[in-house]
């Protein structure tokens, strides 16, 4: 996928889950949350980005997604296009690049996933669903 293709693909997908908002907290960068936990964000990495984790990814329209850490480091091996989550927490989170080897499908999944692993943080009470109903 194209990088805006990936960034509107993952944004359709999370805009159609319960309870989600997209918003701008700052320059460059777009965020979908629940009752405010992010679950997606997406931003362009800065081609001279001081931040050590932006090489692969410099210059790049990009999705970050949380994931189960053991799904994140088999993603990562699986897919050429999926890196540690840029100027995120590396263990629980994924960044999505540009490539070949990401299809809408895919997004849609990674997407639907981290919400689930948002969902499961928030107190039942605050939950417009249920977890496992995610999906189904």
């Amino acid at each position: 996928m194209k990088g805006k293709a990936l960034q509107e693909a993952a944004q359709r997908c999370a805009l159609d889950l319960p309870a989600t908002t997209l918003y701008s907290f700052e320059p460059g960068w777009e965020a979908c949350r629940v009752h405010e936990k992010w679950f997606l964000l997406m931003t362009e990495v800065p081609r001279h980005s001081r931040v050590r984790d932006a090489g692969v990814v410099a210059g790049q329209p990009v999705v970050i997604v949380k994931a189960d850490p053991s799904d994140a480091a088999t993603l990562r091996e699986a897919y050429a296009d999926i890196t540690a989550g840029y100027h995120m927490n590396k263990k629980h989170w994924i960044t999505l690049a540009p490539g070949d080897s990401i299809d809408a499908k895919l997004v849609e999944e990674l997407v639907t996933e981290s919400y689930r692993l948002v969902l499961d943080t928030l107190p039942r009470s605050r939950r417009p669903l249920a977890p496992e109903a995610v999906g189904a």
